[in-house]
């Protein structure tokens, strides 16, 4: 059901990484297709797809026999009460209903792991080397590769977010995976995801993200990367304020995919992890048999390269939620269960300023990853598919070469994080680490070093 990852083709921008993700081009009746699949465009729309003519009902969701023998069944994202404004759904009209499997048996994956009552909470600062890959000669698909690094809240409540990593070196042959729990945002880190959702197919390349719904069924192969699970909440474009009508993520760049079905019979697993816990079913065909669909509830993804940045073109620092890609808000105005920010390639042209980000204590936990580069404030130690966490009111910065470096720089246009992409996870929530971050042989245990040989500088004036 998944196909070979895709090598990706060579760029020419220096606000893009060597290995660009492939190009966008029109392909008529509203679509654009990208490395030879087709895609819908634009943020949070109503979409209709069909993959065989006449497969959608006209006017109504439930005909009294819908075409081609279909079933309609409705995939619900919100309540059905919330306003319209937020409210979110879609219909599918599939071979057989999604209902057709044997019961849900409990599966034993270790590293799973949303039971925060029984972890501990750490202030020190920490970080991790590359999060490690399955061993020689061992298979591991997407489902037996994730691995729960971080979170808070509860799953049973709709309230709360996860972080996990995921590492798998097989395709996921005949097994599908869903959550119950949360919306999914998945960052690629090596390789080319091809996802197989029942909306459609994405090719996720590096430098590009993806959202999967709750109880969306997708099919992942080979690859490496980081997610951050949300319990209760959608991710939205974050308002612009201040800075117009244009700018950040602009939402004609979110591509959604179209409809394509299997009719395959045959033995198939369905993944489903319920309650911060995996359950597996059997079905005798394929998950992946929506024919059409239609609704505004469906996965999308995100070239990170069309991130229109917003900086200080004057002096001292904007604070970073001016790079926040995506966000899922609270109740509470302005405080975000989670926003997603990146670092990207930015012209800096600060005068009289400390460029690299300042040292800081926040009043939130600041989860970073590093997809490409070299972040500009660790010269040292945080490697691509490694990670930091900063918790709440745990002071950090620039390490002692970055802030050296930095205080006698020529103060002179240049672009930053060239050939770079960090992200941030940063959550309103006290994050909790879990034993597989502390054991997974990644953990830097010497981390507060790299502030140690900050020297003191104060030279009061003489009496």
């Amino acid at each position: 059901m998944a196909q070979p990852t895709k090598k990706a083709k060579v760029a020419g921008n220096v606000f893009n990484h060597d290995e660009k993700t492939p190009a966008v081009k029109q392909a008529g009746n509203g679509l654009v297709e990208q490395d030879g699949l087709k895609y819908f465009t634009g943020f949070g729309n109503e979409f209709s797809s069909e993959a065989i003519e006449g497969a959608l009902p006209i006017g109504q969701n439930t005909p009294q026999q819908c075409a081609y023998g279909l079933y309609a069944e409705q995939l619900s994202g919100t309540a059905f009460t919330r306003p319209r404004s937020h409210n979110q759904r879609s219909w599918l009209y599939r071979i057989r209903p999604a209902v057709v499997h044997d019961a849900f048996k409990k599966v034993d994956v270790n590293n799973i792991n949303q039971k925060w009552g029984e972890c501990e909470g750490d202030p020190n600062q920490m970080r991790w080397s590359p999060f490690p890959l399955p061993k020689d000669g061992e298979r591991v698909n997407f489902v037996q590769g994730l691995a729960t690094v971080a979170g808070a809240g509860d799953p049973c409540m709709r309230s709360g977010m996860a972080i996990h990593v995921y590492a798998c070196n097989a395709n996921m042959d005949n097994c599908c995976f869903y959550s119950s729990d949360g919306d999914m945002l998945i960052v690629p880190q090596l390789g080319t995801l091809h996802i197989t959702t029942e909306f459609g197919e994405m090719n996720v390349c590096n430098n590009e993200i993806c959202v999967i719904q709750v109880c969306v069924c997708v099919c992942v192969c080979v690859c490496v990367g980081y997610i951050s699970e949300i319990f209760g909440s959608h991710f939205q474009l974050p308002d612009l304020g201040p800075i117009g009508a244009n700018g950040l993520a602009n939402p004609r760049d979110f591509l959604t995919p179209i409809a394509k079905y299997e009719d395959v019979d045959g033995d198939f697993t369905v993944y489903n992890k319920y309650q911060g816990q995996m359950f597996s079913a059997k079905q005798d065909h394929s998950p992946f048999d929506v024919v059409a669909w239609h609704g505004n509830y469906a996965p999308y993804k995100y070239d990170l390269a069309k991130f229109a940045v917003v900086n200080s073109v004057s002096f001292d620092h904007m604070d970073p939620s001016i790079f926040t890609v995506l966000t899922a808000p609270t109740p509470t105005p302005g405080l975000a269960l989670i926003d997603f920010v990146i670092f990207p390639p930015r012209w800096s042209v600060h005068e009289h300023t400390f460029r690299p980000p300042y040292y800081h204590r926040n009043c939130m936990a600041e989860f970073m990853g590093l997809i490409r580069g070299h972040y500009e404030a660790k010269a040292e130690g945080f490697a691509p598919g490694g990670a930091t966490l900063h918790s709440m009111m745990t002071p950090h910065g620039p390490d002692r070469q970055c802030f050296e470096s930095a205080s006698s720089a020529e103060l002179k246009p240049e672009v930053i994080a060239k050939g770079t992409q960090a992200f941030m996870f940063e959550t309103s929530l006290g994050l909790k680490t879990t034993p597989w971050a502390a054991t997974c042989g990644a953990r830097q245990e010497d981390y507060h070093a790299v502030w140690r040989g900050l020297d003191k500088h104060f030279k009061p004036p003489s009496k």
